[in-house]
């Protein structure tokens, strides 16, 4: 062996030597360190070369650490190695039980805190050389969070690299696989709490000289995780800090610290990556098979600081935050259910964040993210999260505030293709998203320049939103995904659509308090394409979202400082809140809105859309604006489509509201609201849209009500505190409101074709704390397209109190109510116009039916009875007023045709005249050489120019002229009317007294009266003009000029039980189909108790207006709905009584009654007129009073035949009726009427009539006319007159002819649509009729013409008239309807007249003015009498009257005269025999001018231009004519005489003054009259006429003196016989009878008769009486009574009873 072998075995065996001593040595060095150290048990199992195996470290028994093997490598041995040497370690196992606690360390004295060990470079690029590879290790840990529990970590191919550089060691560590899972054991199982499997690379550096961490990064790839609900459901312990937190003292919170940042900062490396690749997440739920999976493609991480660059320092307190930056990435993540349904779904998501040494900024991209919300899966998932632990974790860090930064912060975000899609529960799926949006924020902050100013900030914040197609959908298919709805249309479930939004705010304020500068606020929004639906889904979806989160939401932690979210302030800031003096906020809201849509959606009911074109709105802090334009609103009934077109507000169908433009104002200094419109505002309703727009907004209450319980839940605990700030607060005034509409239209449809229109033109609207005032200056109410009401200049206002109507109430003394609200309304015009058969009261009785459906619609429910606020005070002020019936068009334009077809054939007739003397002349001058042709063709042209010229005129007739148009016409000028209320006249008790007072002649019903309406009022009214005028007549049918009126008017109307309501159907078509409304049928009644005065009161009045008037009740039949009940209808006069109760009195200065005499509607001059001065009316029921001064004139065109007839001083004349009816005629309340649905339950077998009782069969009408009444004591007596002619007398034969003339019908039948029944006339109710007058003197003149002054006076004293008529009816025989014969029959007459004086008067003609009596006027006396009296009685048909019985038979007519004075002398009969002569020649001239007489005569009406063409036709050009063809005007003069001479022949037919007598037959005819005479053939007693004491004095011509003839007593008896044969002849029979008893004839012995011409002679009664008892003893006594013939008596001179008589002597 050589000594190199030797020595090399020695190395060898020195070396195993020393590697065993190695081993021992750090075998030793190892179990030492471990028990000392680390108070650890090591175990090594062997260590060879390089290798140890077998590793066991002990901490505990159930601490334990297992390492399989540990070696060291190299890259030459194994080239897949990264370094050069290798650390490898082979499977190591731990094992720890955290139940049982470490053993306590072992302290090493003189221990201070941790050093730096310094490393040598060397060392360190060994280090770096060196990497270290570990297969496995396996990790067990038991009870590592709860009891019980395992957690298992497996992990492989761990590698950790080092790289050192000169200033910092880099390393790299890397595992290839980690899995992990963490068990619990269960008696029954063991439950896996999560799994957990991926590969991780971490690298970073370190620096050398601080060890401050320069660069970090980690990557996860396949990162698996399973999390089971025993993880969630395991009560895990909180940390002992947070533990620990309750029992401290609370402390103040402190700001973060520059130090502590800095410490942070150390320790968290300059740069981060970590990313994560291809992460799957699992939530699995075993107990309900449920598992969630989250996958995501990519992670990423990233985070810098740079330390070189300058750091920010903007923060209060001070602090110093380096420069840095943030940035994560997400890409692809994906979120599954068990079912492998997309929950959420991300496509990427980058934020980013940095920190500069200027500014902060930080920006969000999302790009495509859809999330499906299930909250029934969710629910479950989110109950396992300890909330409660991550709450009280969250309020356990509040601890430390962030300082306020005041550097400027730029925030931006971008989002594209966002979904989401939430399910609730119960409730129905909904969507939203959007396609893109993007947000920034910017919070700046500026410092004043000037170094003067204290320290101030101004902070600027900033923020702008841009949202692109926004929707949120509802309904079932809305989590579906869809594509984006098209333009201009919508898609029915899509809740809110926001095509484009641009938002845009700032906020500037200052940060201390002293600063005069106030803080501004500025948003500025753009939005276009707004689309809402607002339906019940909705309000489901909204009010379960909010409920879910107030379930949610826990409540505050109790000293938990600010709430959470809370951004930090500034420390003045709270002071500054507090502070009494803090500014107000200068604020600019701008908003602007296009094409805006706005949907209700009901689940019966369709839909209804609001479309707005453009909407502005601008909100500052002392106004606010809001301008719309183009906005609809439309009802859509039926949804058919899934998609509803959005059009323009103009292109709306059928919009129920519309309008151009619209501008609010709001100025918050003056409290005031101002509302513009300066366009149209349209509003077309119907019934069926309001029964839309009340579904919707019913089912909107009944669906949003929720969601306001949940909304107002959430601000239920901040309502104490806002409840009492708002009774600290004072209250605030009254809104003032000022609306100003350019137009306004109003259309409502009561039915299909009936519609009322409401236009107003520049509509003004104002209100002012309680006043409100309203301007109209064209108001127009239009009924199915008929302008009826129309208003110029209307101003409405009210006051809570007036002056104005104070002063009315102190007219009323019985008024209890001191002041009252008021409107008061100004109408300078008034017109109300109804066309020609215009069915107004159709329209009108379905726009009632629609206000009852309306009422009871939004009747509310019926609470505890509570007295109605009394309504306000009415004063109506018009200045013209005009009521109008339009007439026919067709009868006008006829009419009008007529008159200018007169006026055009006289013109004509002119033009022919002057062609004929154009003619005529050139004959003159041309001779035979003027041709025929010529003068043919003349007259053609002149013909052809007639109708040219016609149809010219026709054409321009309306031209200058406006056409007439009016029927009737009813004008008022000047008219206040102040309607008073009042709490004596207002509640139904009160007015029920009110009845009673007022109605005190109808019986009140014992079971009380149910009213449906009643209301009482004060009224009081005056007015200057009064008129009414038919067509275009030219005299008023009414004319009253200054009338004022005061009283009370109540308006009642009777509860008609269930049978007196009649049932109306008002159409709301589908789905609600036909409604059933209720109408009371008892009519309206009105009590009045009235006083009026007036100072000119007219009547005018004529048959010539019947066809007129006629018309005009035809129209007022259409302005009133007649009666459902099917009752007979009532005539005006019964039905006047039901409906006017009270007391109406009228003080008249002057009245008139004008009764037109001719058949002329436009005659002024022919009228009877009926005068009264000082007329005091009273209308009570049933009487009619008149008392004043009353004349009666015939107006003629004749200036002598228009004279005043009649003159009654102090007349007072009453009018009694007396209805005949079968119960009591004031019986109004017992009416009670019945719906035709009703007749069967009430008919008793006969003819339904529920007016049976009140109904008046017929009228009892008395006139009393008294004269005897007390005159004034100023006033002197005037004696009643009465003045005639004989013109007169005939003109009231024609006025009478006139009057009871038959009236023809007019526009009745099947043509003109009027079947109605003929209406009873008044005259033909009437049963009985009684006249009295009484007068204490009456003058009677009457004469036979104005010229000659010839006629008769009668006067007489203290008289009584009175006579009673009754009539029949008598119908007409045939089968032809025909009126009823109304036949008169006077069956009573009682006249007593005194001193009756008679006389005849005769004088030259003397015209005087005023038609008064000629002063030389010659009276005659011709009859005078003390006393007349008159009876008759009813006649007696073919009565039998007794011969024996003969003077105690009835007679029809009785007079008795007493004292009878009769003159008959010269002068009497020439003015008798003229009176005669008079009479006579009118009565045959009548006769012979009579229809009768002018049958036989032939007229020839054909026109001259006929004629003339008929001799031009047979004109020969040989003969020249020498005359003119027409004939010039001596013709007419040669007419007009020849028709005076045959009016003189015709009254020369007269019949002479002829007396025949009867010529003596001889005896035999004799006897023949005698018998006859004899004959009892008496079938009527006509007259009995008796005179007392009567005498009668002859005067002649030839002798002197006069005779006198008396009778004692005198009867004269006129009996009708029945027909007797006289002469060959049938003929009427009359016989007079006269008895005398006591007569004397009596002769004057006149010594000088000249003188004694004018004196008369009358006897004395004592002469005239028989004196039957008186016996005479001596001659001489006899001849000096009187008593024998030839015998002297002594007479009285005058004929004026109230004259003294004188004596004369008269010779027997």
């Amino acid at each position: 062996m050589s000594p190199l072998l030797v020595a090399l075995l020695v190395l060898l065996f020195l070396g195993i030597l020393a590697l065993l001593l190695f081993r021992w040595v750090v075998w030793s060095l190892a179990v030492n360190y471990f028990q000392k150290t680390l108070n650890a048990e090591l175990k090594i199992r062997s260590v060879g070369f390089f290798t140890v195996r077998g590793i066991s470290v002990h901490f505990q028994p159930q601490h334990t650490l297992e390492i399989d093997k540990i070696w060291i490598s190299s890259k030459l041995l194994n080239q897949d190695l990264p370094q050069y040497l290798a650390l490898c370690v082979g499977e190591a196992r731990v094992r720890v039980d955290l139940q049982e606690p470490l053993r306590p360390q072992v302290p090493r004295g003189g221990a201070g805190g941790l050093k730096k060990l310094p490393i040598s470079p060397a060392v360190l690029s060994f280090m770096s050389q060196i990497s270290v590879h570990i297969h496995s290790i396996n990790v067990m840990v038991l009870n590592l969070a709860l009891p019980e529990s395992l957690w298992h970590m497996t992990t492989t191919g761990i590698t950790l690299l080092l790289h050192h550089t000169s200033k910092k060691l880099a390393w790299e560590f890397s595992v290839g696989q980690l899995s992990s899972k963490v068990l619990k054991s269960s008696r029954l199982q063991d439950t896996c709490l999560a799994e957990v499997s991926l590969s991780l690379a971490l690298s970073g550096d370190v620096g050398l000289e601080d060890l401050q961490p320069g660069r970090f990064g980690l990557c996860v790839r396949t990162l698996l995780a399973e999390l089971h609900e025993g993880l969630f459901l395991s009560q895990l312990p909180l940390p002992p800090q947070l533990h620990d937190t309750h029992s401290e003292p609370e402390c103040e919170e402190t700001y973060l610290q520059t130090k502590t940042l800095e410490g942070w900062h150390q320790l968290v490396p300059e740069k981060i990556s970590v990313e994560f690749e291809n992460t799957s997440v699992t939530l699995s739920m075993h107990s309900q098979k449920r598992h969630l999976n989250w996958t995501l493609k990519s992670l990423k991480l990233g985070y810098g600081r740079e330390e070189e660059q300058l750091p920010l320092h903007s923060f209060s307190p001070e602090l110093t935050f380096p420069k840095s930056s943030l940035e994560l990435l997400l890409e692809d993540g994906l979120l599954l259910s068990q079912s492998r349904q997309r929950i959420i779904c991300l496509n990427s998501l980058r934020t980013m964040l940095q920190v500069s040494s200027m500014d902060v900024s930080g920006s969000v991209t999302v790009n495509t993210c859809i999330i499906h919300y299930r909250h029934q899966e969710f629910t479950h998932w989110l109950d396992l999260f300890p909330w409660k632990q991550l709450f009280h974790r969250k309020a356990a860090h509040r601890k430390k505030r962030f300082p306020q930064l005041d550097a400027p912060v730029i925030l931006s975000s971008s989002m594209s293709n966002v979904n989401v899609s939430v399910q609730l529960g119960d409730t129905p799926p909904f969507a939203l998203g959007f396609i893109s949006a993007s947000t920034e924020l910017q919070h700046l902050l500026d410092f004043p320049g000037d170094v003067e100013l204290p320290p101030c900030r101004v902070l600027h914040q900033r923020a702008s939103l841009s949202l692109d197609h926004f929707w949120w959908r509802v309904g079932q298919g809305s989590h579906i995904q869809q594509a984006p709805h098209p333009p201009g249309k919508h898609v029915w479930g899509e809740a809110l659509i926001l095509d484009t939004l641009t938002l845009q705010g700032s906020w500037n304020r200052s940060t201390l308090d002293s600063t005069p500068t106030p803080d501004s606020l500025q948003v500025q929004s753009q939005l276009k394409g707004l689309q809402m639906e607002l339906s019940e889904t909705c309000a489901q979806c909204l009010s379960r979202l909010l409920w879910l989160v107030s379930q949610d939401n826990a409540p505050p932690v109790e000293g938990s400082g600010s709430s959470p979210l809370h951004i930090p302030a500034p420390a003045n800031e709270s002071i500054s809140q507090s502070s009494p003096t803090q500014n107000s906020v200068l604020f600019k809201l701008q908003l602007s809105l296009e094409d805006v849509n706005v949907f209700t959606l009901s689940n019966i009911a369709g839909a209804l859309s609001l479309r707005c074109d453009t909407a502005e709105a601008l909100g500052m802090a002392n106004s606010s604006s809001v301008s719309l334009r183009g906005v609809s609103l439309s009802v859509v009934k039926a949804i058919t489509e899934p998609i509803e077109p959005c059009c323009a507000a103009v292109q709306t169908p059928s919009p129920i509201l519309s309008l151009a433009s619209l501008r609010i104002c709001y100025h918050a200094n003056t409290w005031a609201l101002e509302v513009h419109c300066e366009e149209e505002v349209a509003v077309q309703w119907t019934p069926a849209d309001h029964m839309f727009l009340f579904q919707h907004v019913t089912e909107s209450q009944a669906c949003w009500r929720p969601l306001l319980c949940a909304l107002q839940s959430g601000e239920g605990q901040q309502r104490p505190l806002e409840d009492g700030l708002a009774s600290e607060e004072p209250q605030h005034r009254a809104l003032a409101l000022s609306l100003q509409l350019g137009s306004l239209q109003l259309m409502a449809f009561v039915t299909e074709h009936n519609y009322i229109l409401v236009r107003a033109d520049t509509l003004s609207f104002s209100r002012h704390g309680d006043s409100t005032h309203i301007q109209v200056p064209h108001l127009v109410f239009n009924f199915d397209g008929n302008d009826i009401f129309s208003f110029r200049k209307a101003e409405f206002q009210s006051a809570s109190q007036s002056d104005e109507m104070s002063d009315f109430r102190s007219h009323f003394p019985s008024l209890s109510t001191a002041h009252n609200r008021a409107w008061l309304f100004t109408i300078p015009s008034l017109c109300v116009e109804f066309p020609y058969q215009y069915n107004f009261s159709n329209t009108f009785d379905k726009a009632i039916n629609v206000q009852k459906w309306l009422k009871t619609l939004h009747r509310k429910a019926a609470g505890p009875t509570e007295p109605t606020p009394l309504p306000p005070d009415l004063l109506f002020r018009v200045s013209q007023f005009s009521f109008v019936f339009l007439d026919d068009v067709f009868e006008i334009k006829l009419r009008d045709n007529y008159e200018l077809m007169k006026d055009e054939s006289k013109e004509s007739g002119k033009r022919l005249q002057l062609l004929d003397k154009k003619v005529a002349d050139l004959r003159k001058q041309h001779g035979e050489l003027l041709p025929a042709r010529k003068i043919e063709e003349l007259y053609t042209s002149l013909e052809r120019k007639h109708i040219e010229i016609y149809i010219q005129r026709s054409r321009r007739l309306y031209a200058n002229t406006p056409m007439r148009k009016s029927l009737l016409t009813w004008t008022v000028s000047d008219l206040e009317l102040a309607v008073l209320a009042d709490d004596s006249l207002h509640g139904p008790e009160r007015v029920r007294e009110q009845l009673r007072h007022i109605d005190g002649v109808s019986p009140f019903p014992r079971d009380g009266l149910p009213l449906v309406v009643q209301w009482g009022r004060a009224v009081k009214f005056k007015l200057s003009a009064f008129l009414v005028r038919i067509r275009d007549y030219p005299r008023y049918l009414f004319e009253i000029r200054e009338w004022a009126l005061s009283g009370r008017l109540i308006g009642t109307e009777q509860d008609g039980q269930s049978r007196g309501r009649r049932r109306q159907v008002v159409h709301l078509g589908q789905p609600w189909g036909d409604v059933t409304v209720h109408r009371n049928m008892p009519p309206l009644k009105f009590y009045y108790d009235f006083h009026s005065d007036i100072a000119l009161y007219t009547i005018v009045w004529g048959p010539c207006w019947d066809p007129a008037w006629t018309l005009i009740g035809q129209v007022v039949d259409l302005l009133t709905k007649p009666t459902a009940d099917p009752s007979p209808p009532l005539a005006w006069w019964d039905k006047s009584r039901l409906l006017l109760h009270g007391q109406w009195v009228m003080d008249i200065e002057q009245a008139n009654l004008h009764q037109l005499a001719t058949e002329d509607p436009y005659n002024t001059t022919e009228n009877l007129h009926w005068e009264w001065n000082k007329l005091n009316f009273v209308w009570k029921p049933g009487q009619f009073v008149f008392k004043g001064d009353m004349d009666v004139n015939v107006r003629t065109a004749s200036k002598y035949d228009d004279i005043c007839f009649l003159h009654l001083p102090n007349l007072c004349m009453t009018l009694d009726l007396q209805w005949l009816c079968h119960g009591n005629p004031h019986d109004h309340h017992a009416v009670t009427l019945c719906c035709a649905e009703n007749v069967a339950d009430v008919t008793s077998g006969q003819p339904h009539d529920s007016y049976r009782a009140f109904r008046s069969e017929n009228l009892n009408l008395a006139i009393t006319m008294d004269l005897t009444k007390e005159h004034e004591p100023d006033r002197d007596p005037v004696q009643p007159k009465i003045l005639l002619y004989s013109s007169t007398l005939r003109w009231m034969q024609n006025f009478w002819a006139t009057w009871t003339s038959v009236s023809r019908p007019i526009c009745r039948g099947k043509l003109f649509n009027s079947l109605r029944p003929i209406r009873k006339k008044l005259g033909q109710h009437y049963k009985q009729l009684s006249y009295t007058a009484l007068f204490p003197q009456l003058q009677v003149h009457y004469w036979a013409s104005f010229a000659q002054q010839r006629g008769i006076q009668v006067e007489c004293s203290k008289g009584h008239v009175f006579t009673r008529g009754a009539q029949r009816l008598i119908p007409q025989a045939g089968t032809v309807m025909r009126r009823l014969i109304s036949e008169w029959n006077v069956t009573q007459m009682v006249s007593d007249l005194s001193l009756v004086t008679v006389h005849l008067m005769a004088s030259t003609w003397d015209e005087t003015a005023d038609h008064q009596i000629n002063a030389q006027v010659k009276k005659t006396h011709l009859l005078s009498l003390s006393s007349l009296s008159y009876q008759r009685q009813s006649n007696r048909m073919e009565e039998e009257v007794n011969v024996k019985e003969e003077g105690n038979a009835s007679y029809t007519h009785k007079l008795c005269l007493v004292d009878l004075r009769a003159s008959w002398t010269t002068t009497n009969r020439n003015i008798a025999f003229g009176l005669y002569d008079g009479y006579k020649k009118a009565a045959v001239l009548k006769r012979n001018l009579s229809t009768e007489a002018l049958k036989g005569l032939r007229i020839d009406t054909q026109l001259q231009a006929k004629k003339l063409k008929r001799s031009m036709s047979s004109y020969s050009p040989s003969v020249t004519p020498s005359v003119p063809v027409i004939p010039n005007a001596a013709r007419a003069d040669k007419n007009h005489n020849e028709g005076t001479s045959m009016l003189q022949k015709l009254i020369e037919e007269t019949d002479r003054f002829v007396v025949f007598s009867e010529e003596d037959s001889g005896v035999s005819d004799q006897l023949c009259g005698i018998a006859a005479c004899q004959t009892d053939d008496v079938y009527n007693r006509n007259w009995n006429i008796e005179l007392v004491n009567c005498q009668m004095m002859l005067r002649g011509t030839e002798t002197a003196g006069c005779v006198l003839v008396s009778a004692a007593k005198a009867q004269l008896l006129q009996c009708e016989h029945h027909p007797a044969w006289y002469s060959d002849t049938l003929k009427q029979k009359t016989t007079w009878t006269c008895l005398l008893d006591g007569m004397q004839y009596f002769a004057t012995m006149e010594p000088n008769p000249s003188e004694q011409e004018d004196w008369q002679l009358w006897l004395e009664v004592k002469n005239i009486e028989e004196h039957r008892q008186r016996h005479l003893d001596s001659v001489l006594e006899l001849m000096e009574s009187g008593q024998a013939v030839g015998g002297m008596v002594s007479t009285t001179t005058g004929t004026d009873w109230n004259q003294p008589s004188q004596v004369q002597e008269t010779g027997r």
